[in-house]
């Protein structure tokens, strides 16, 4: 059931102290809430729940949260312990009175998360708008931009084959405790001393040594696999339950390290892909391939990411740039005349190439355009920000929604930094103006 809007009286209470008297009105986080239209994001959000059932969260309260989340690069259980102690915070997510408890579950947070889903444009959309309405970005930008893409890596280790059958190892002995499966034999000490002694094994080049460890640990992944199913025969709830587990043990126990075709990265997070990159430092990461689209120009607030989006299975790259630049355009509401991209571009399918222009690209490279194409590598630092400020460096959600939700809030709070540092800055330059008048009328006074 929708959540009811929260009433604000304006009246002051005795033992509860009013947010809009203990902080400044002019700080850039209370411009930016104001700036939102929270009603619009809540009428876009009203199919998501039923007619019936008990009222749900207040939708500005969580999706409050899940920006400054993503603004200032802070964990659920951060956002959630810093929301307590700062007023701003409080303000920015609609409430009147300063509160000394948190409302509600951190949980929460997962569960809306969930619930929106694809609903997580509009807040990349909103972002836009704001920042075009405070002065920003301008309409012109819009219609010129960048496409590249990069990797979000998953929050797991460096899978080798003896962590891969340990950690299976593990996850089966975890699950089979959980449903009370009595197991033969765990194996859990076994399986830890071998997965070490491989790992040293390794690094030393004993590697006859090592494939012995690793052999050890493919023997016992398969008695336990063998175990469970039998223990499990003919009860049809445990079946089901083990079916995906017992079918990843068997992929992890069987798989070689230089085989072609599907393999497993991880046993809790199967959605990992292998991607290269040819970079020196990381010449394979493990996660999902995400597209960024950003302005090609020097907006006034900054470079400006117009659309996200994970792109699972990685896909190569040209074939995805129809459908973002499609994407991008009705996100955006402008149509794009001009797009610059690298050269794992090439062999694109965008409707009309001719407004593609590839780097390297010597054929109608001339005038606004070559200076154009040389901005194109400005997509690179503003990737790096996206990592190190915000949450694409390192996806901690779960499974393929995980990753999509993270990329496209990223990009949100990437947004609404830039919007914030603009608001800043306005309320900076308009004080120095009125510094300069206030000086200017003293000195006319003293001089008459």
């Amino acid at each position: 059931m929708r959540p009811k809007k929260p009433e604000t009286t304006g009246e002051g209470d005795l033992f509860r102290a009013r947010l809009d008297q203990i902080i400044n009105l002019k700080h850039e986080l209370v411009q930016l809430g104001g700036k939102i239209d929270w009603e619009w994001i809540d009428r876009e959000i009203a199919p998501l729940y039923s007619d019936k059932g008990r009222p749900g969260i207040e939708s500005r309260f969580v999706i409050g949260l899940l920006l400054l989340k993503y603004i200032y690069g802070l964990s659920d259980e951060d956002v959630c312990e810093r929301w307590i102690y700062d007023p701003y915070f409080q303000h920015f997510t609609g409430f009147e009175f300063f509160q000394h408890e948190f409302p509600h579950e951190r949980s929460d947070l997962s569960h809306w998360r969930k619930r929106l889903g694809d609903k997580l444009e509009l807040l990349l959309a909103e972002s836009l708008r704001v920042a075009h309405e405070t002065g920003a970005v301008r309409t012109r930008d819009l219609k010129r931009v960048t496409v590249d893409t990069t990797v979000q890596p998953k929050a797991i280790t460096f899978p080798t084959d003896a962590k891969l059958v340990h950690a299976a190892i593990k996850g089966l002995n975890r699950l089979a405790r959980k449903h009370c499966v009595r197991l033969r034999q765990s194996y859990l000490r076994i399986a830890k001393r071998a997965a070490m002694m491989a790992g040293r094994y390794a690094h030393a080049k004993q590697f006859k040594r090592h494939r012995g460890q690793l052999r050890l640990l493919r023997t016992r992944l398969g008695r336990l696999i063998r175990d469970i199913r039998r223990k499990i025969v003919g009860q049809p709830e445990l079946e089901a339950v083990f079916e995906l587990p017992l079918s990843r043990a068997a992929q992890i126990r069987s798989q070689e390290q230089r085989q072609r075709g599907y393999k497993l990265y991880s046993f809790h997070a199967p959605e990992v892909e292998c991607i290269g990159k040819g970079k020196a430092a990381a010449p394979y990461e493990f996660g999902v391939k995400a597209s960024i689209v950003t302005t090609n120009g020097r907006p006034p607030g900054g470079q400006f990411v117009l659309h996200a989006k994970a792109l699972p299975g990685n896909p190569y790259d040209g074939h995805t740039l129809g459908e973002v630049i499609d994407a991008t355009e009705t996100l955006t509401g402008c149509a794009i005349e001009r797009a610059y991209v690298d050269k794992g571009y090439r062999g694109h399918n965008t409707e009309n190439p001719r407004r593609v222009f590839i780097s390297g690209q010597k054929r109608g490279v001339f005038g606004v355009i070559k200076r154009e194409l040389r901005r194109r590598s400005a997509i690179e630092p503003v990737i790096g920000h996206l990592k190190t400020d915000g949450h694409l460096g390192r996806c901690y959600l779960k499974g393929r929604s995980g990753d999509a939700a993270n990329v496209v809030l990223t990009a949100v709070g990437h947004n609404l930094r830039l919007v914030l540092a603009w608001l800043r800055l306005l309320l900076c330059l308009i004080l120095n103006a009125l510094m300069r008048l206030l000086a200017a009328q003293a000195a006319l006074k003293c001089a008459s």
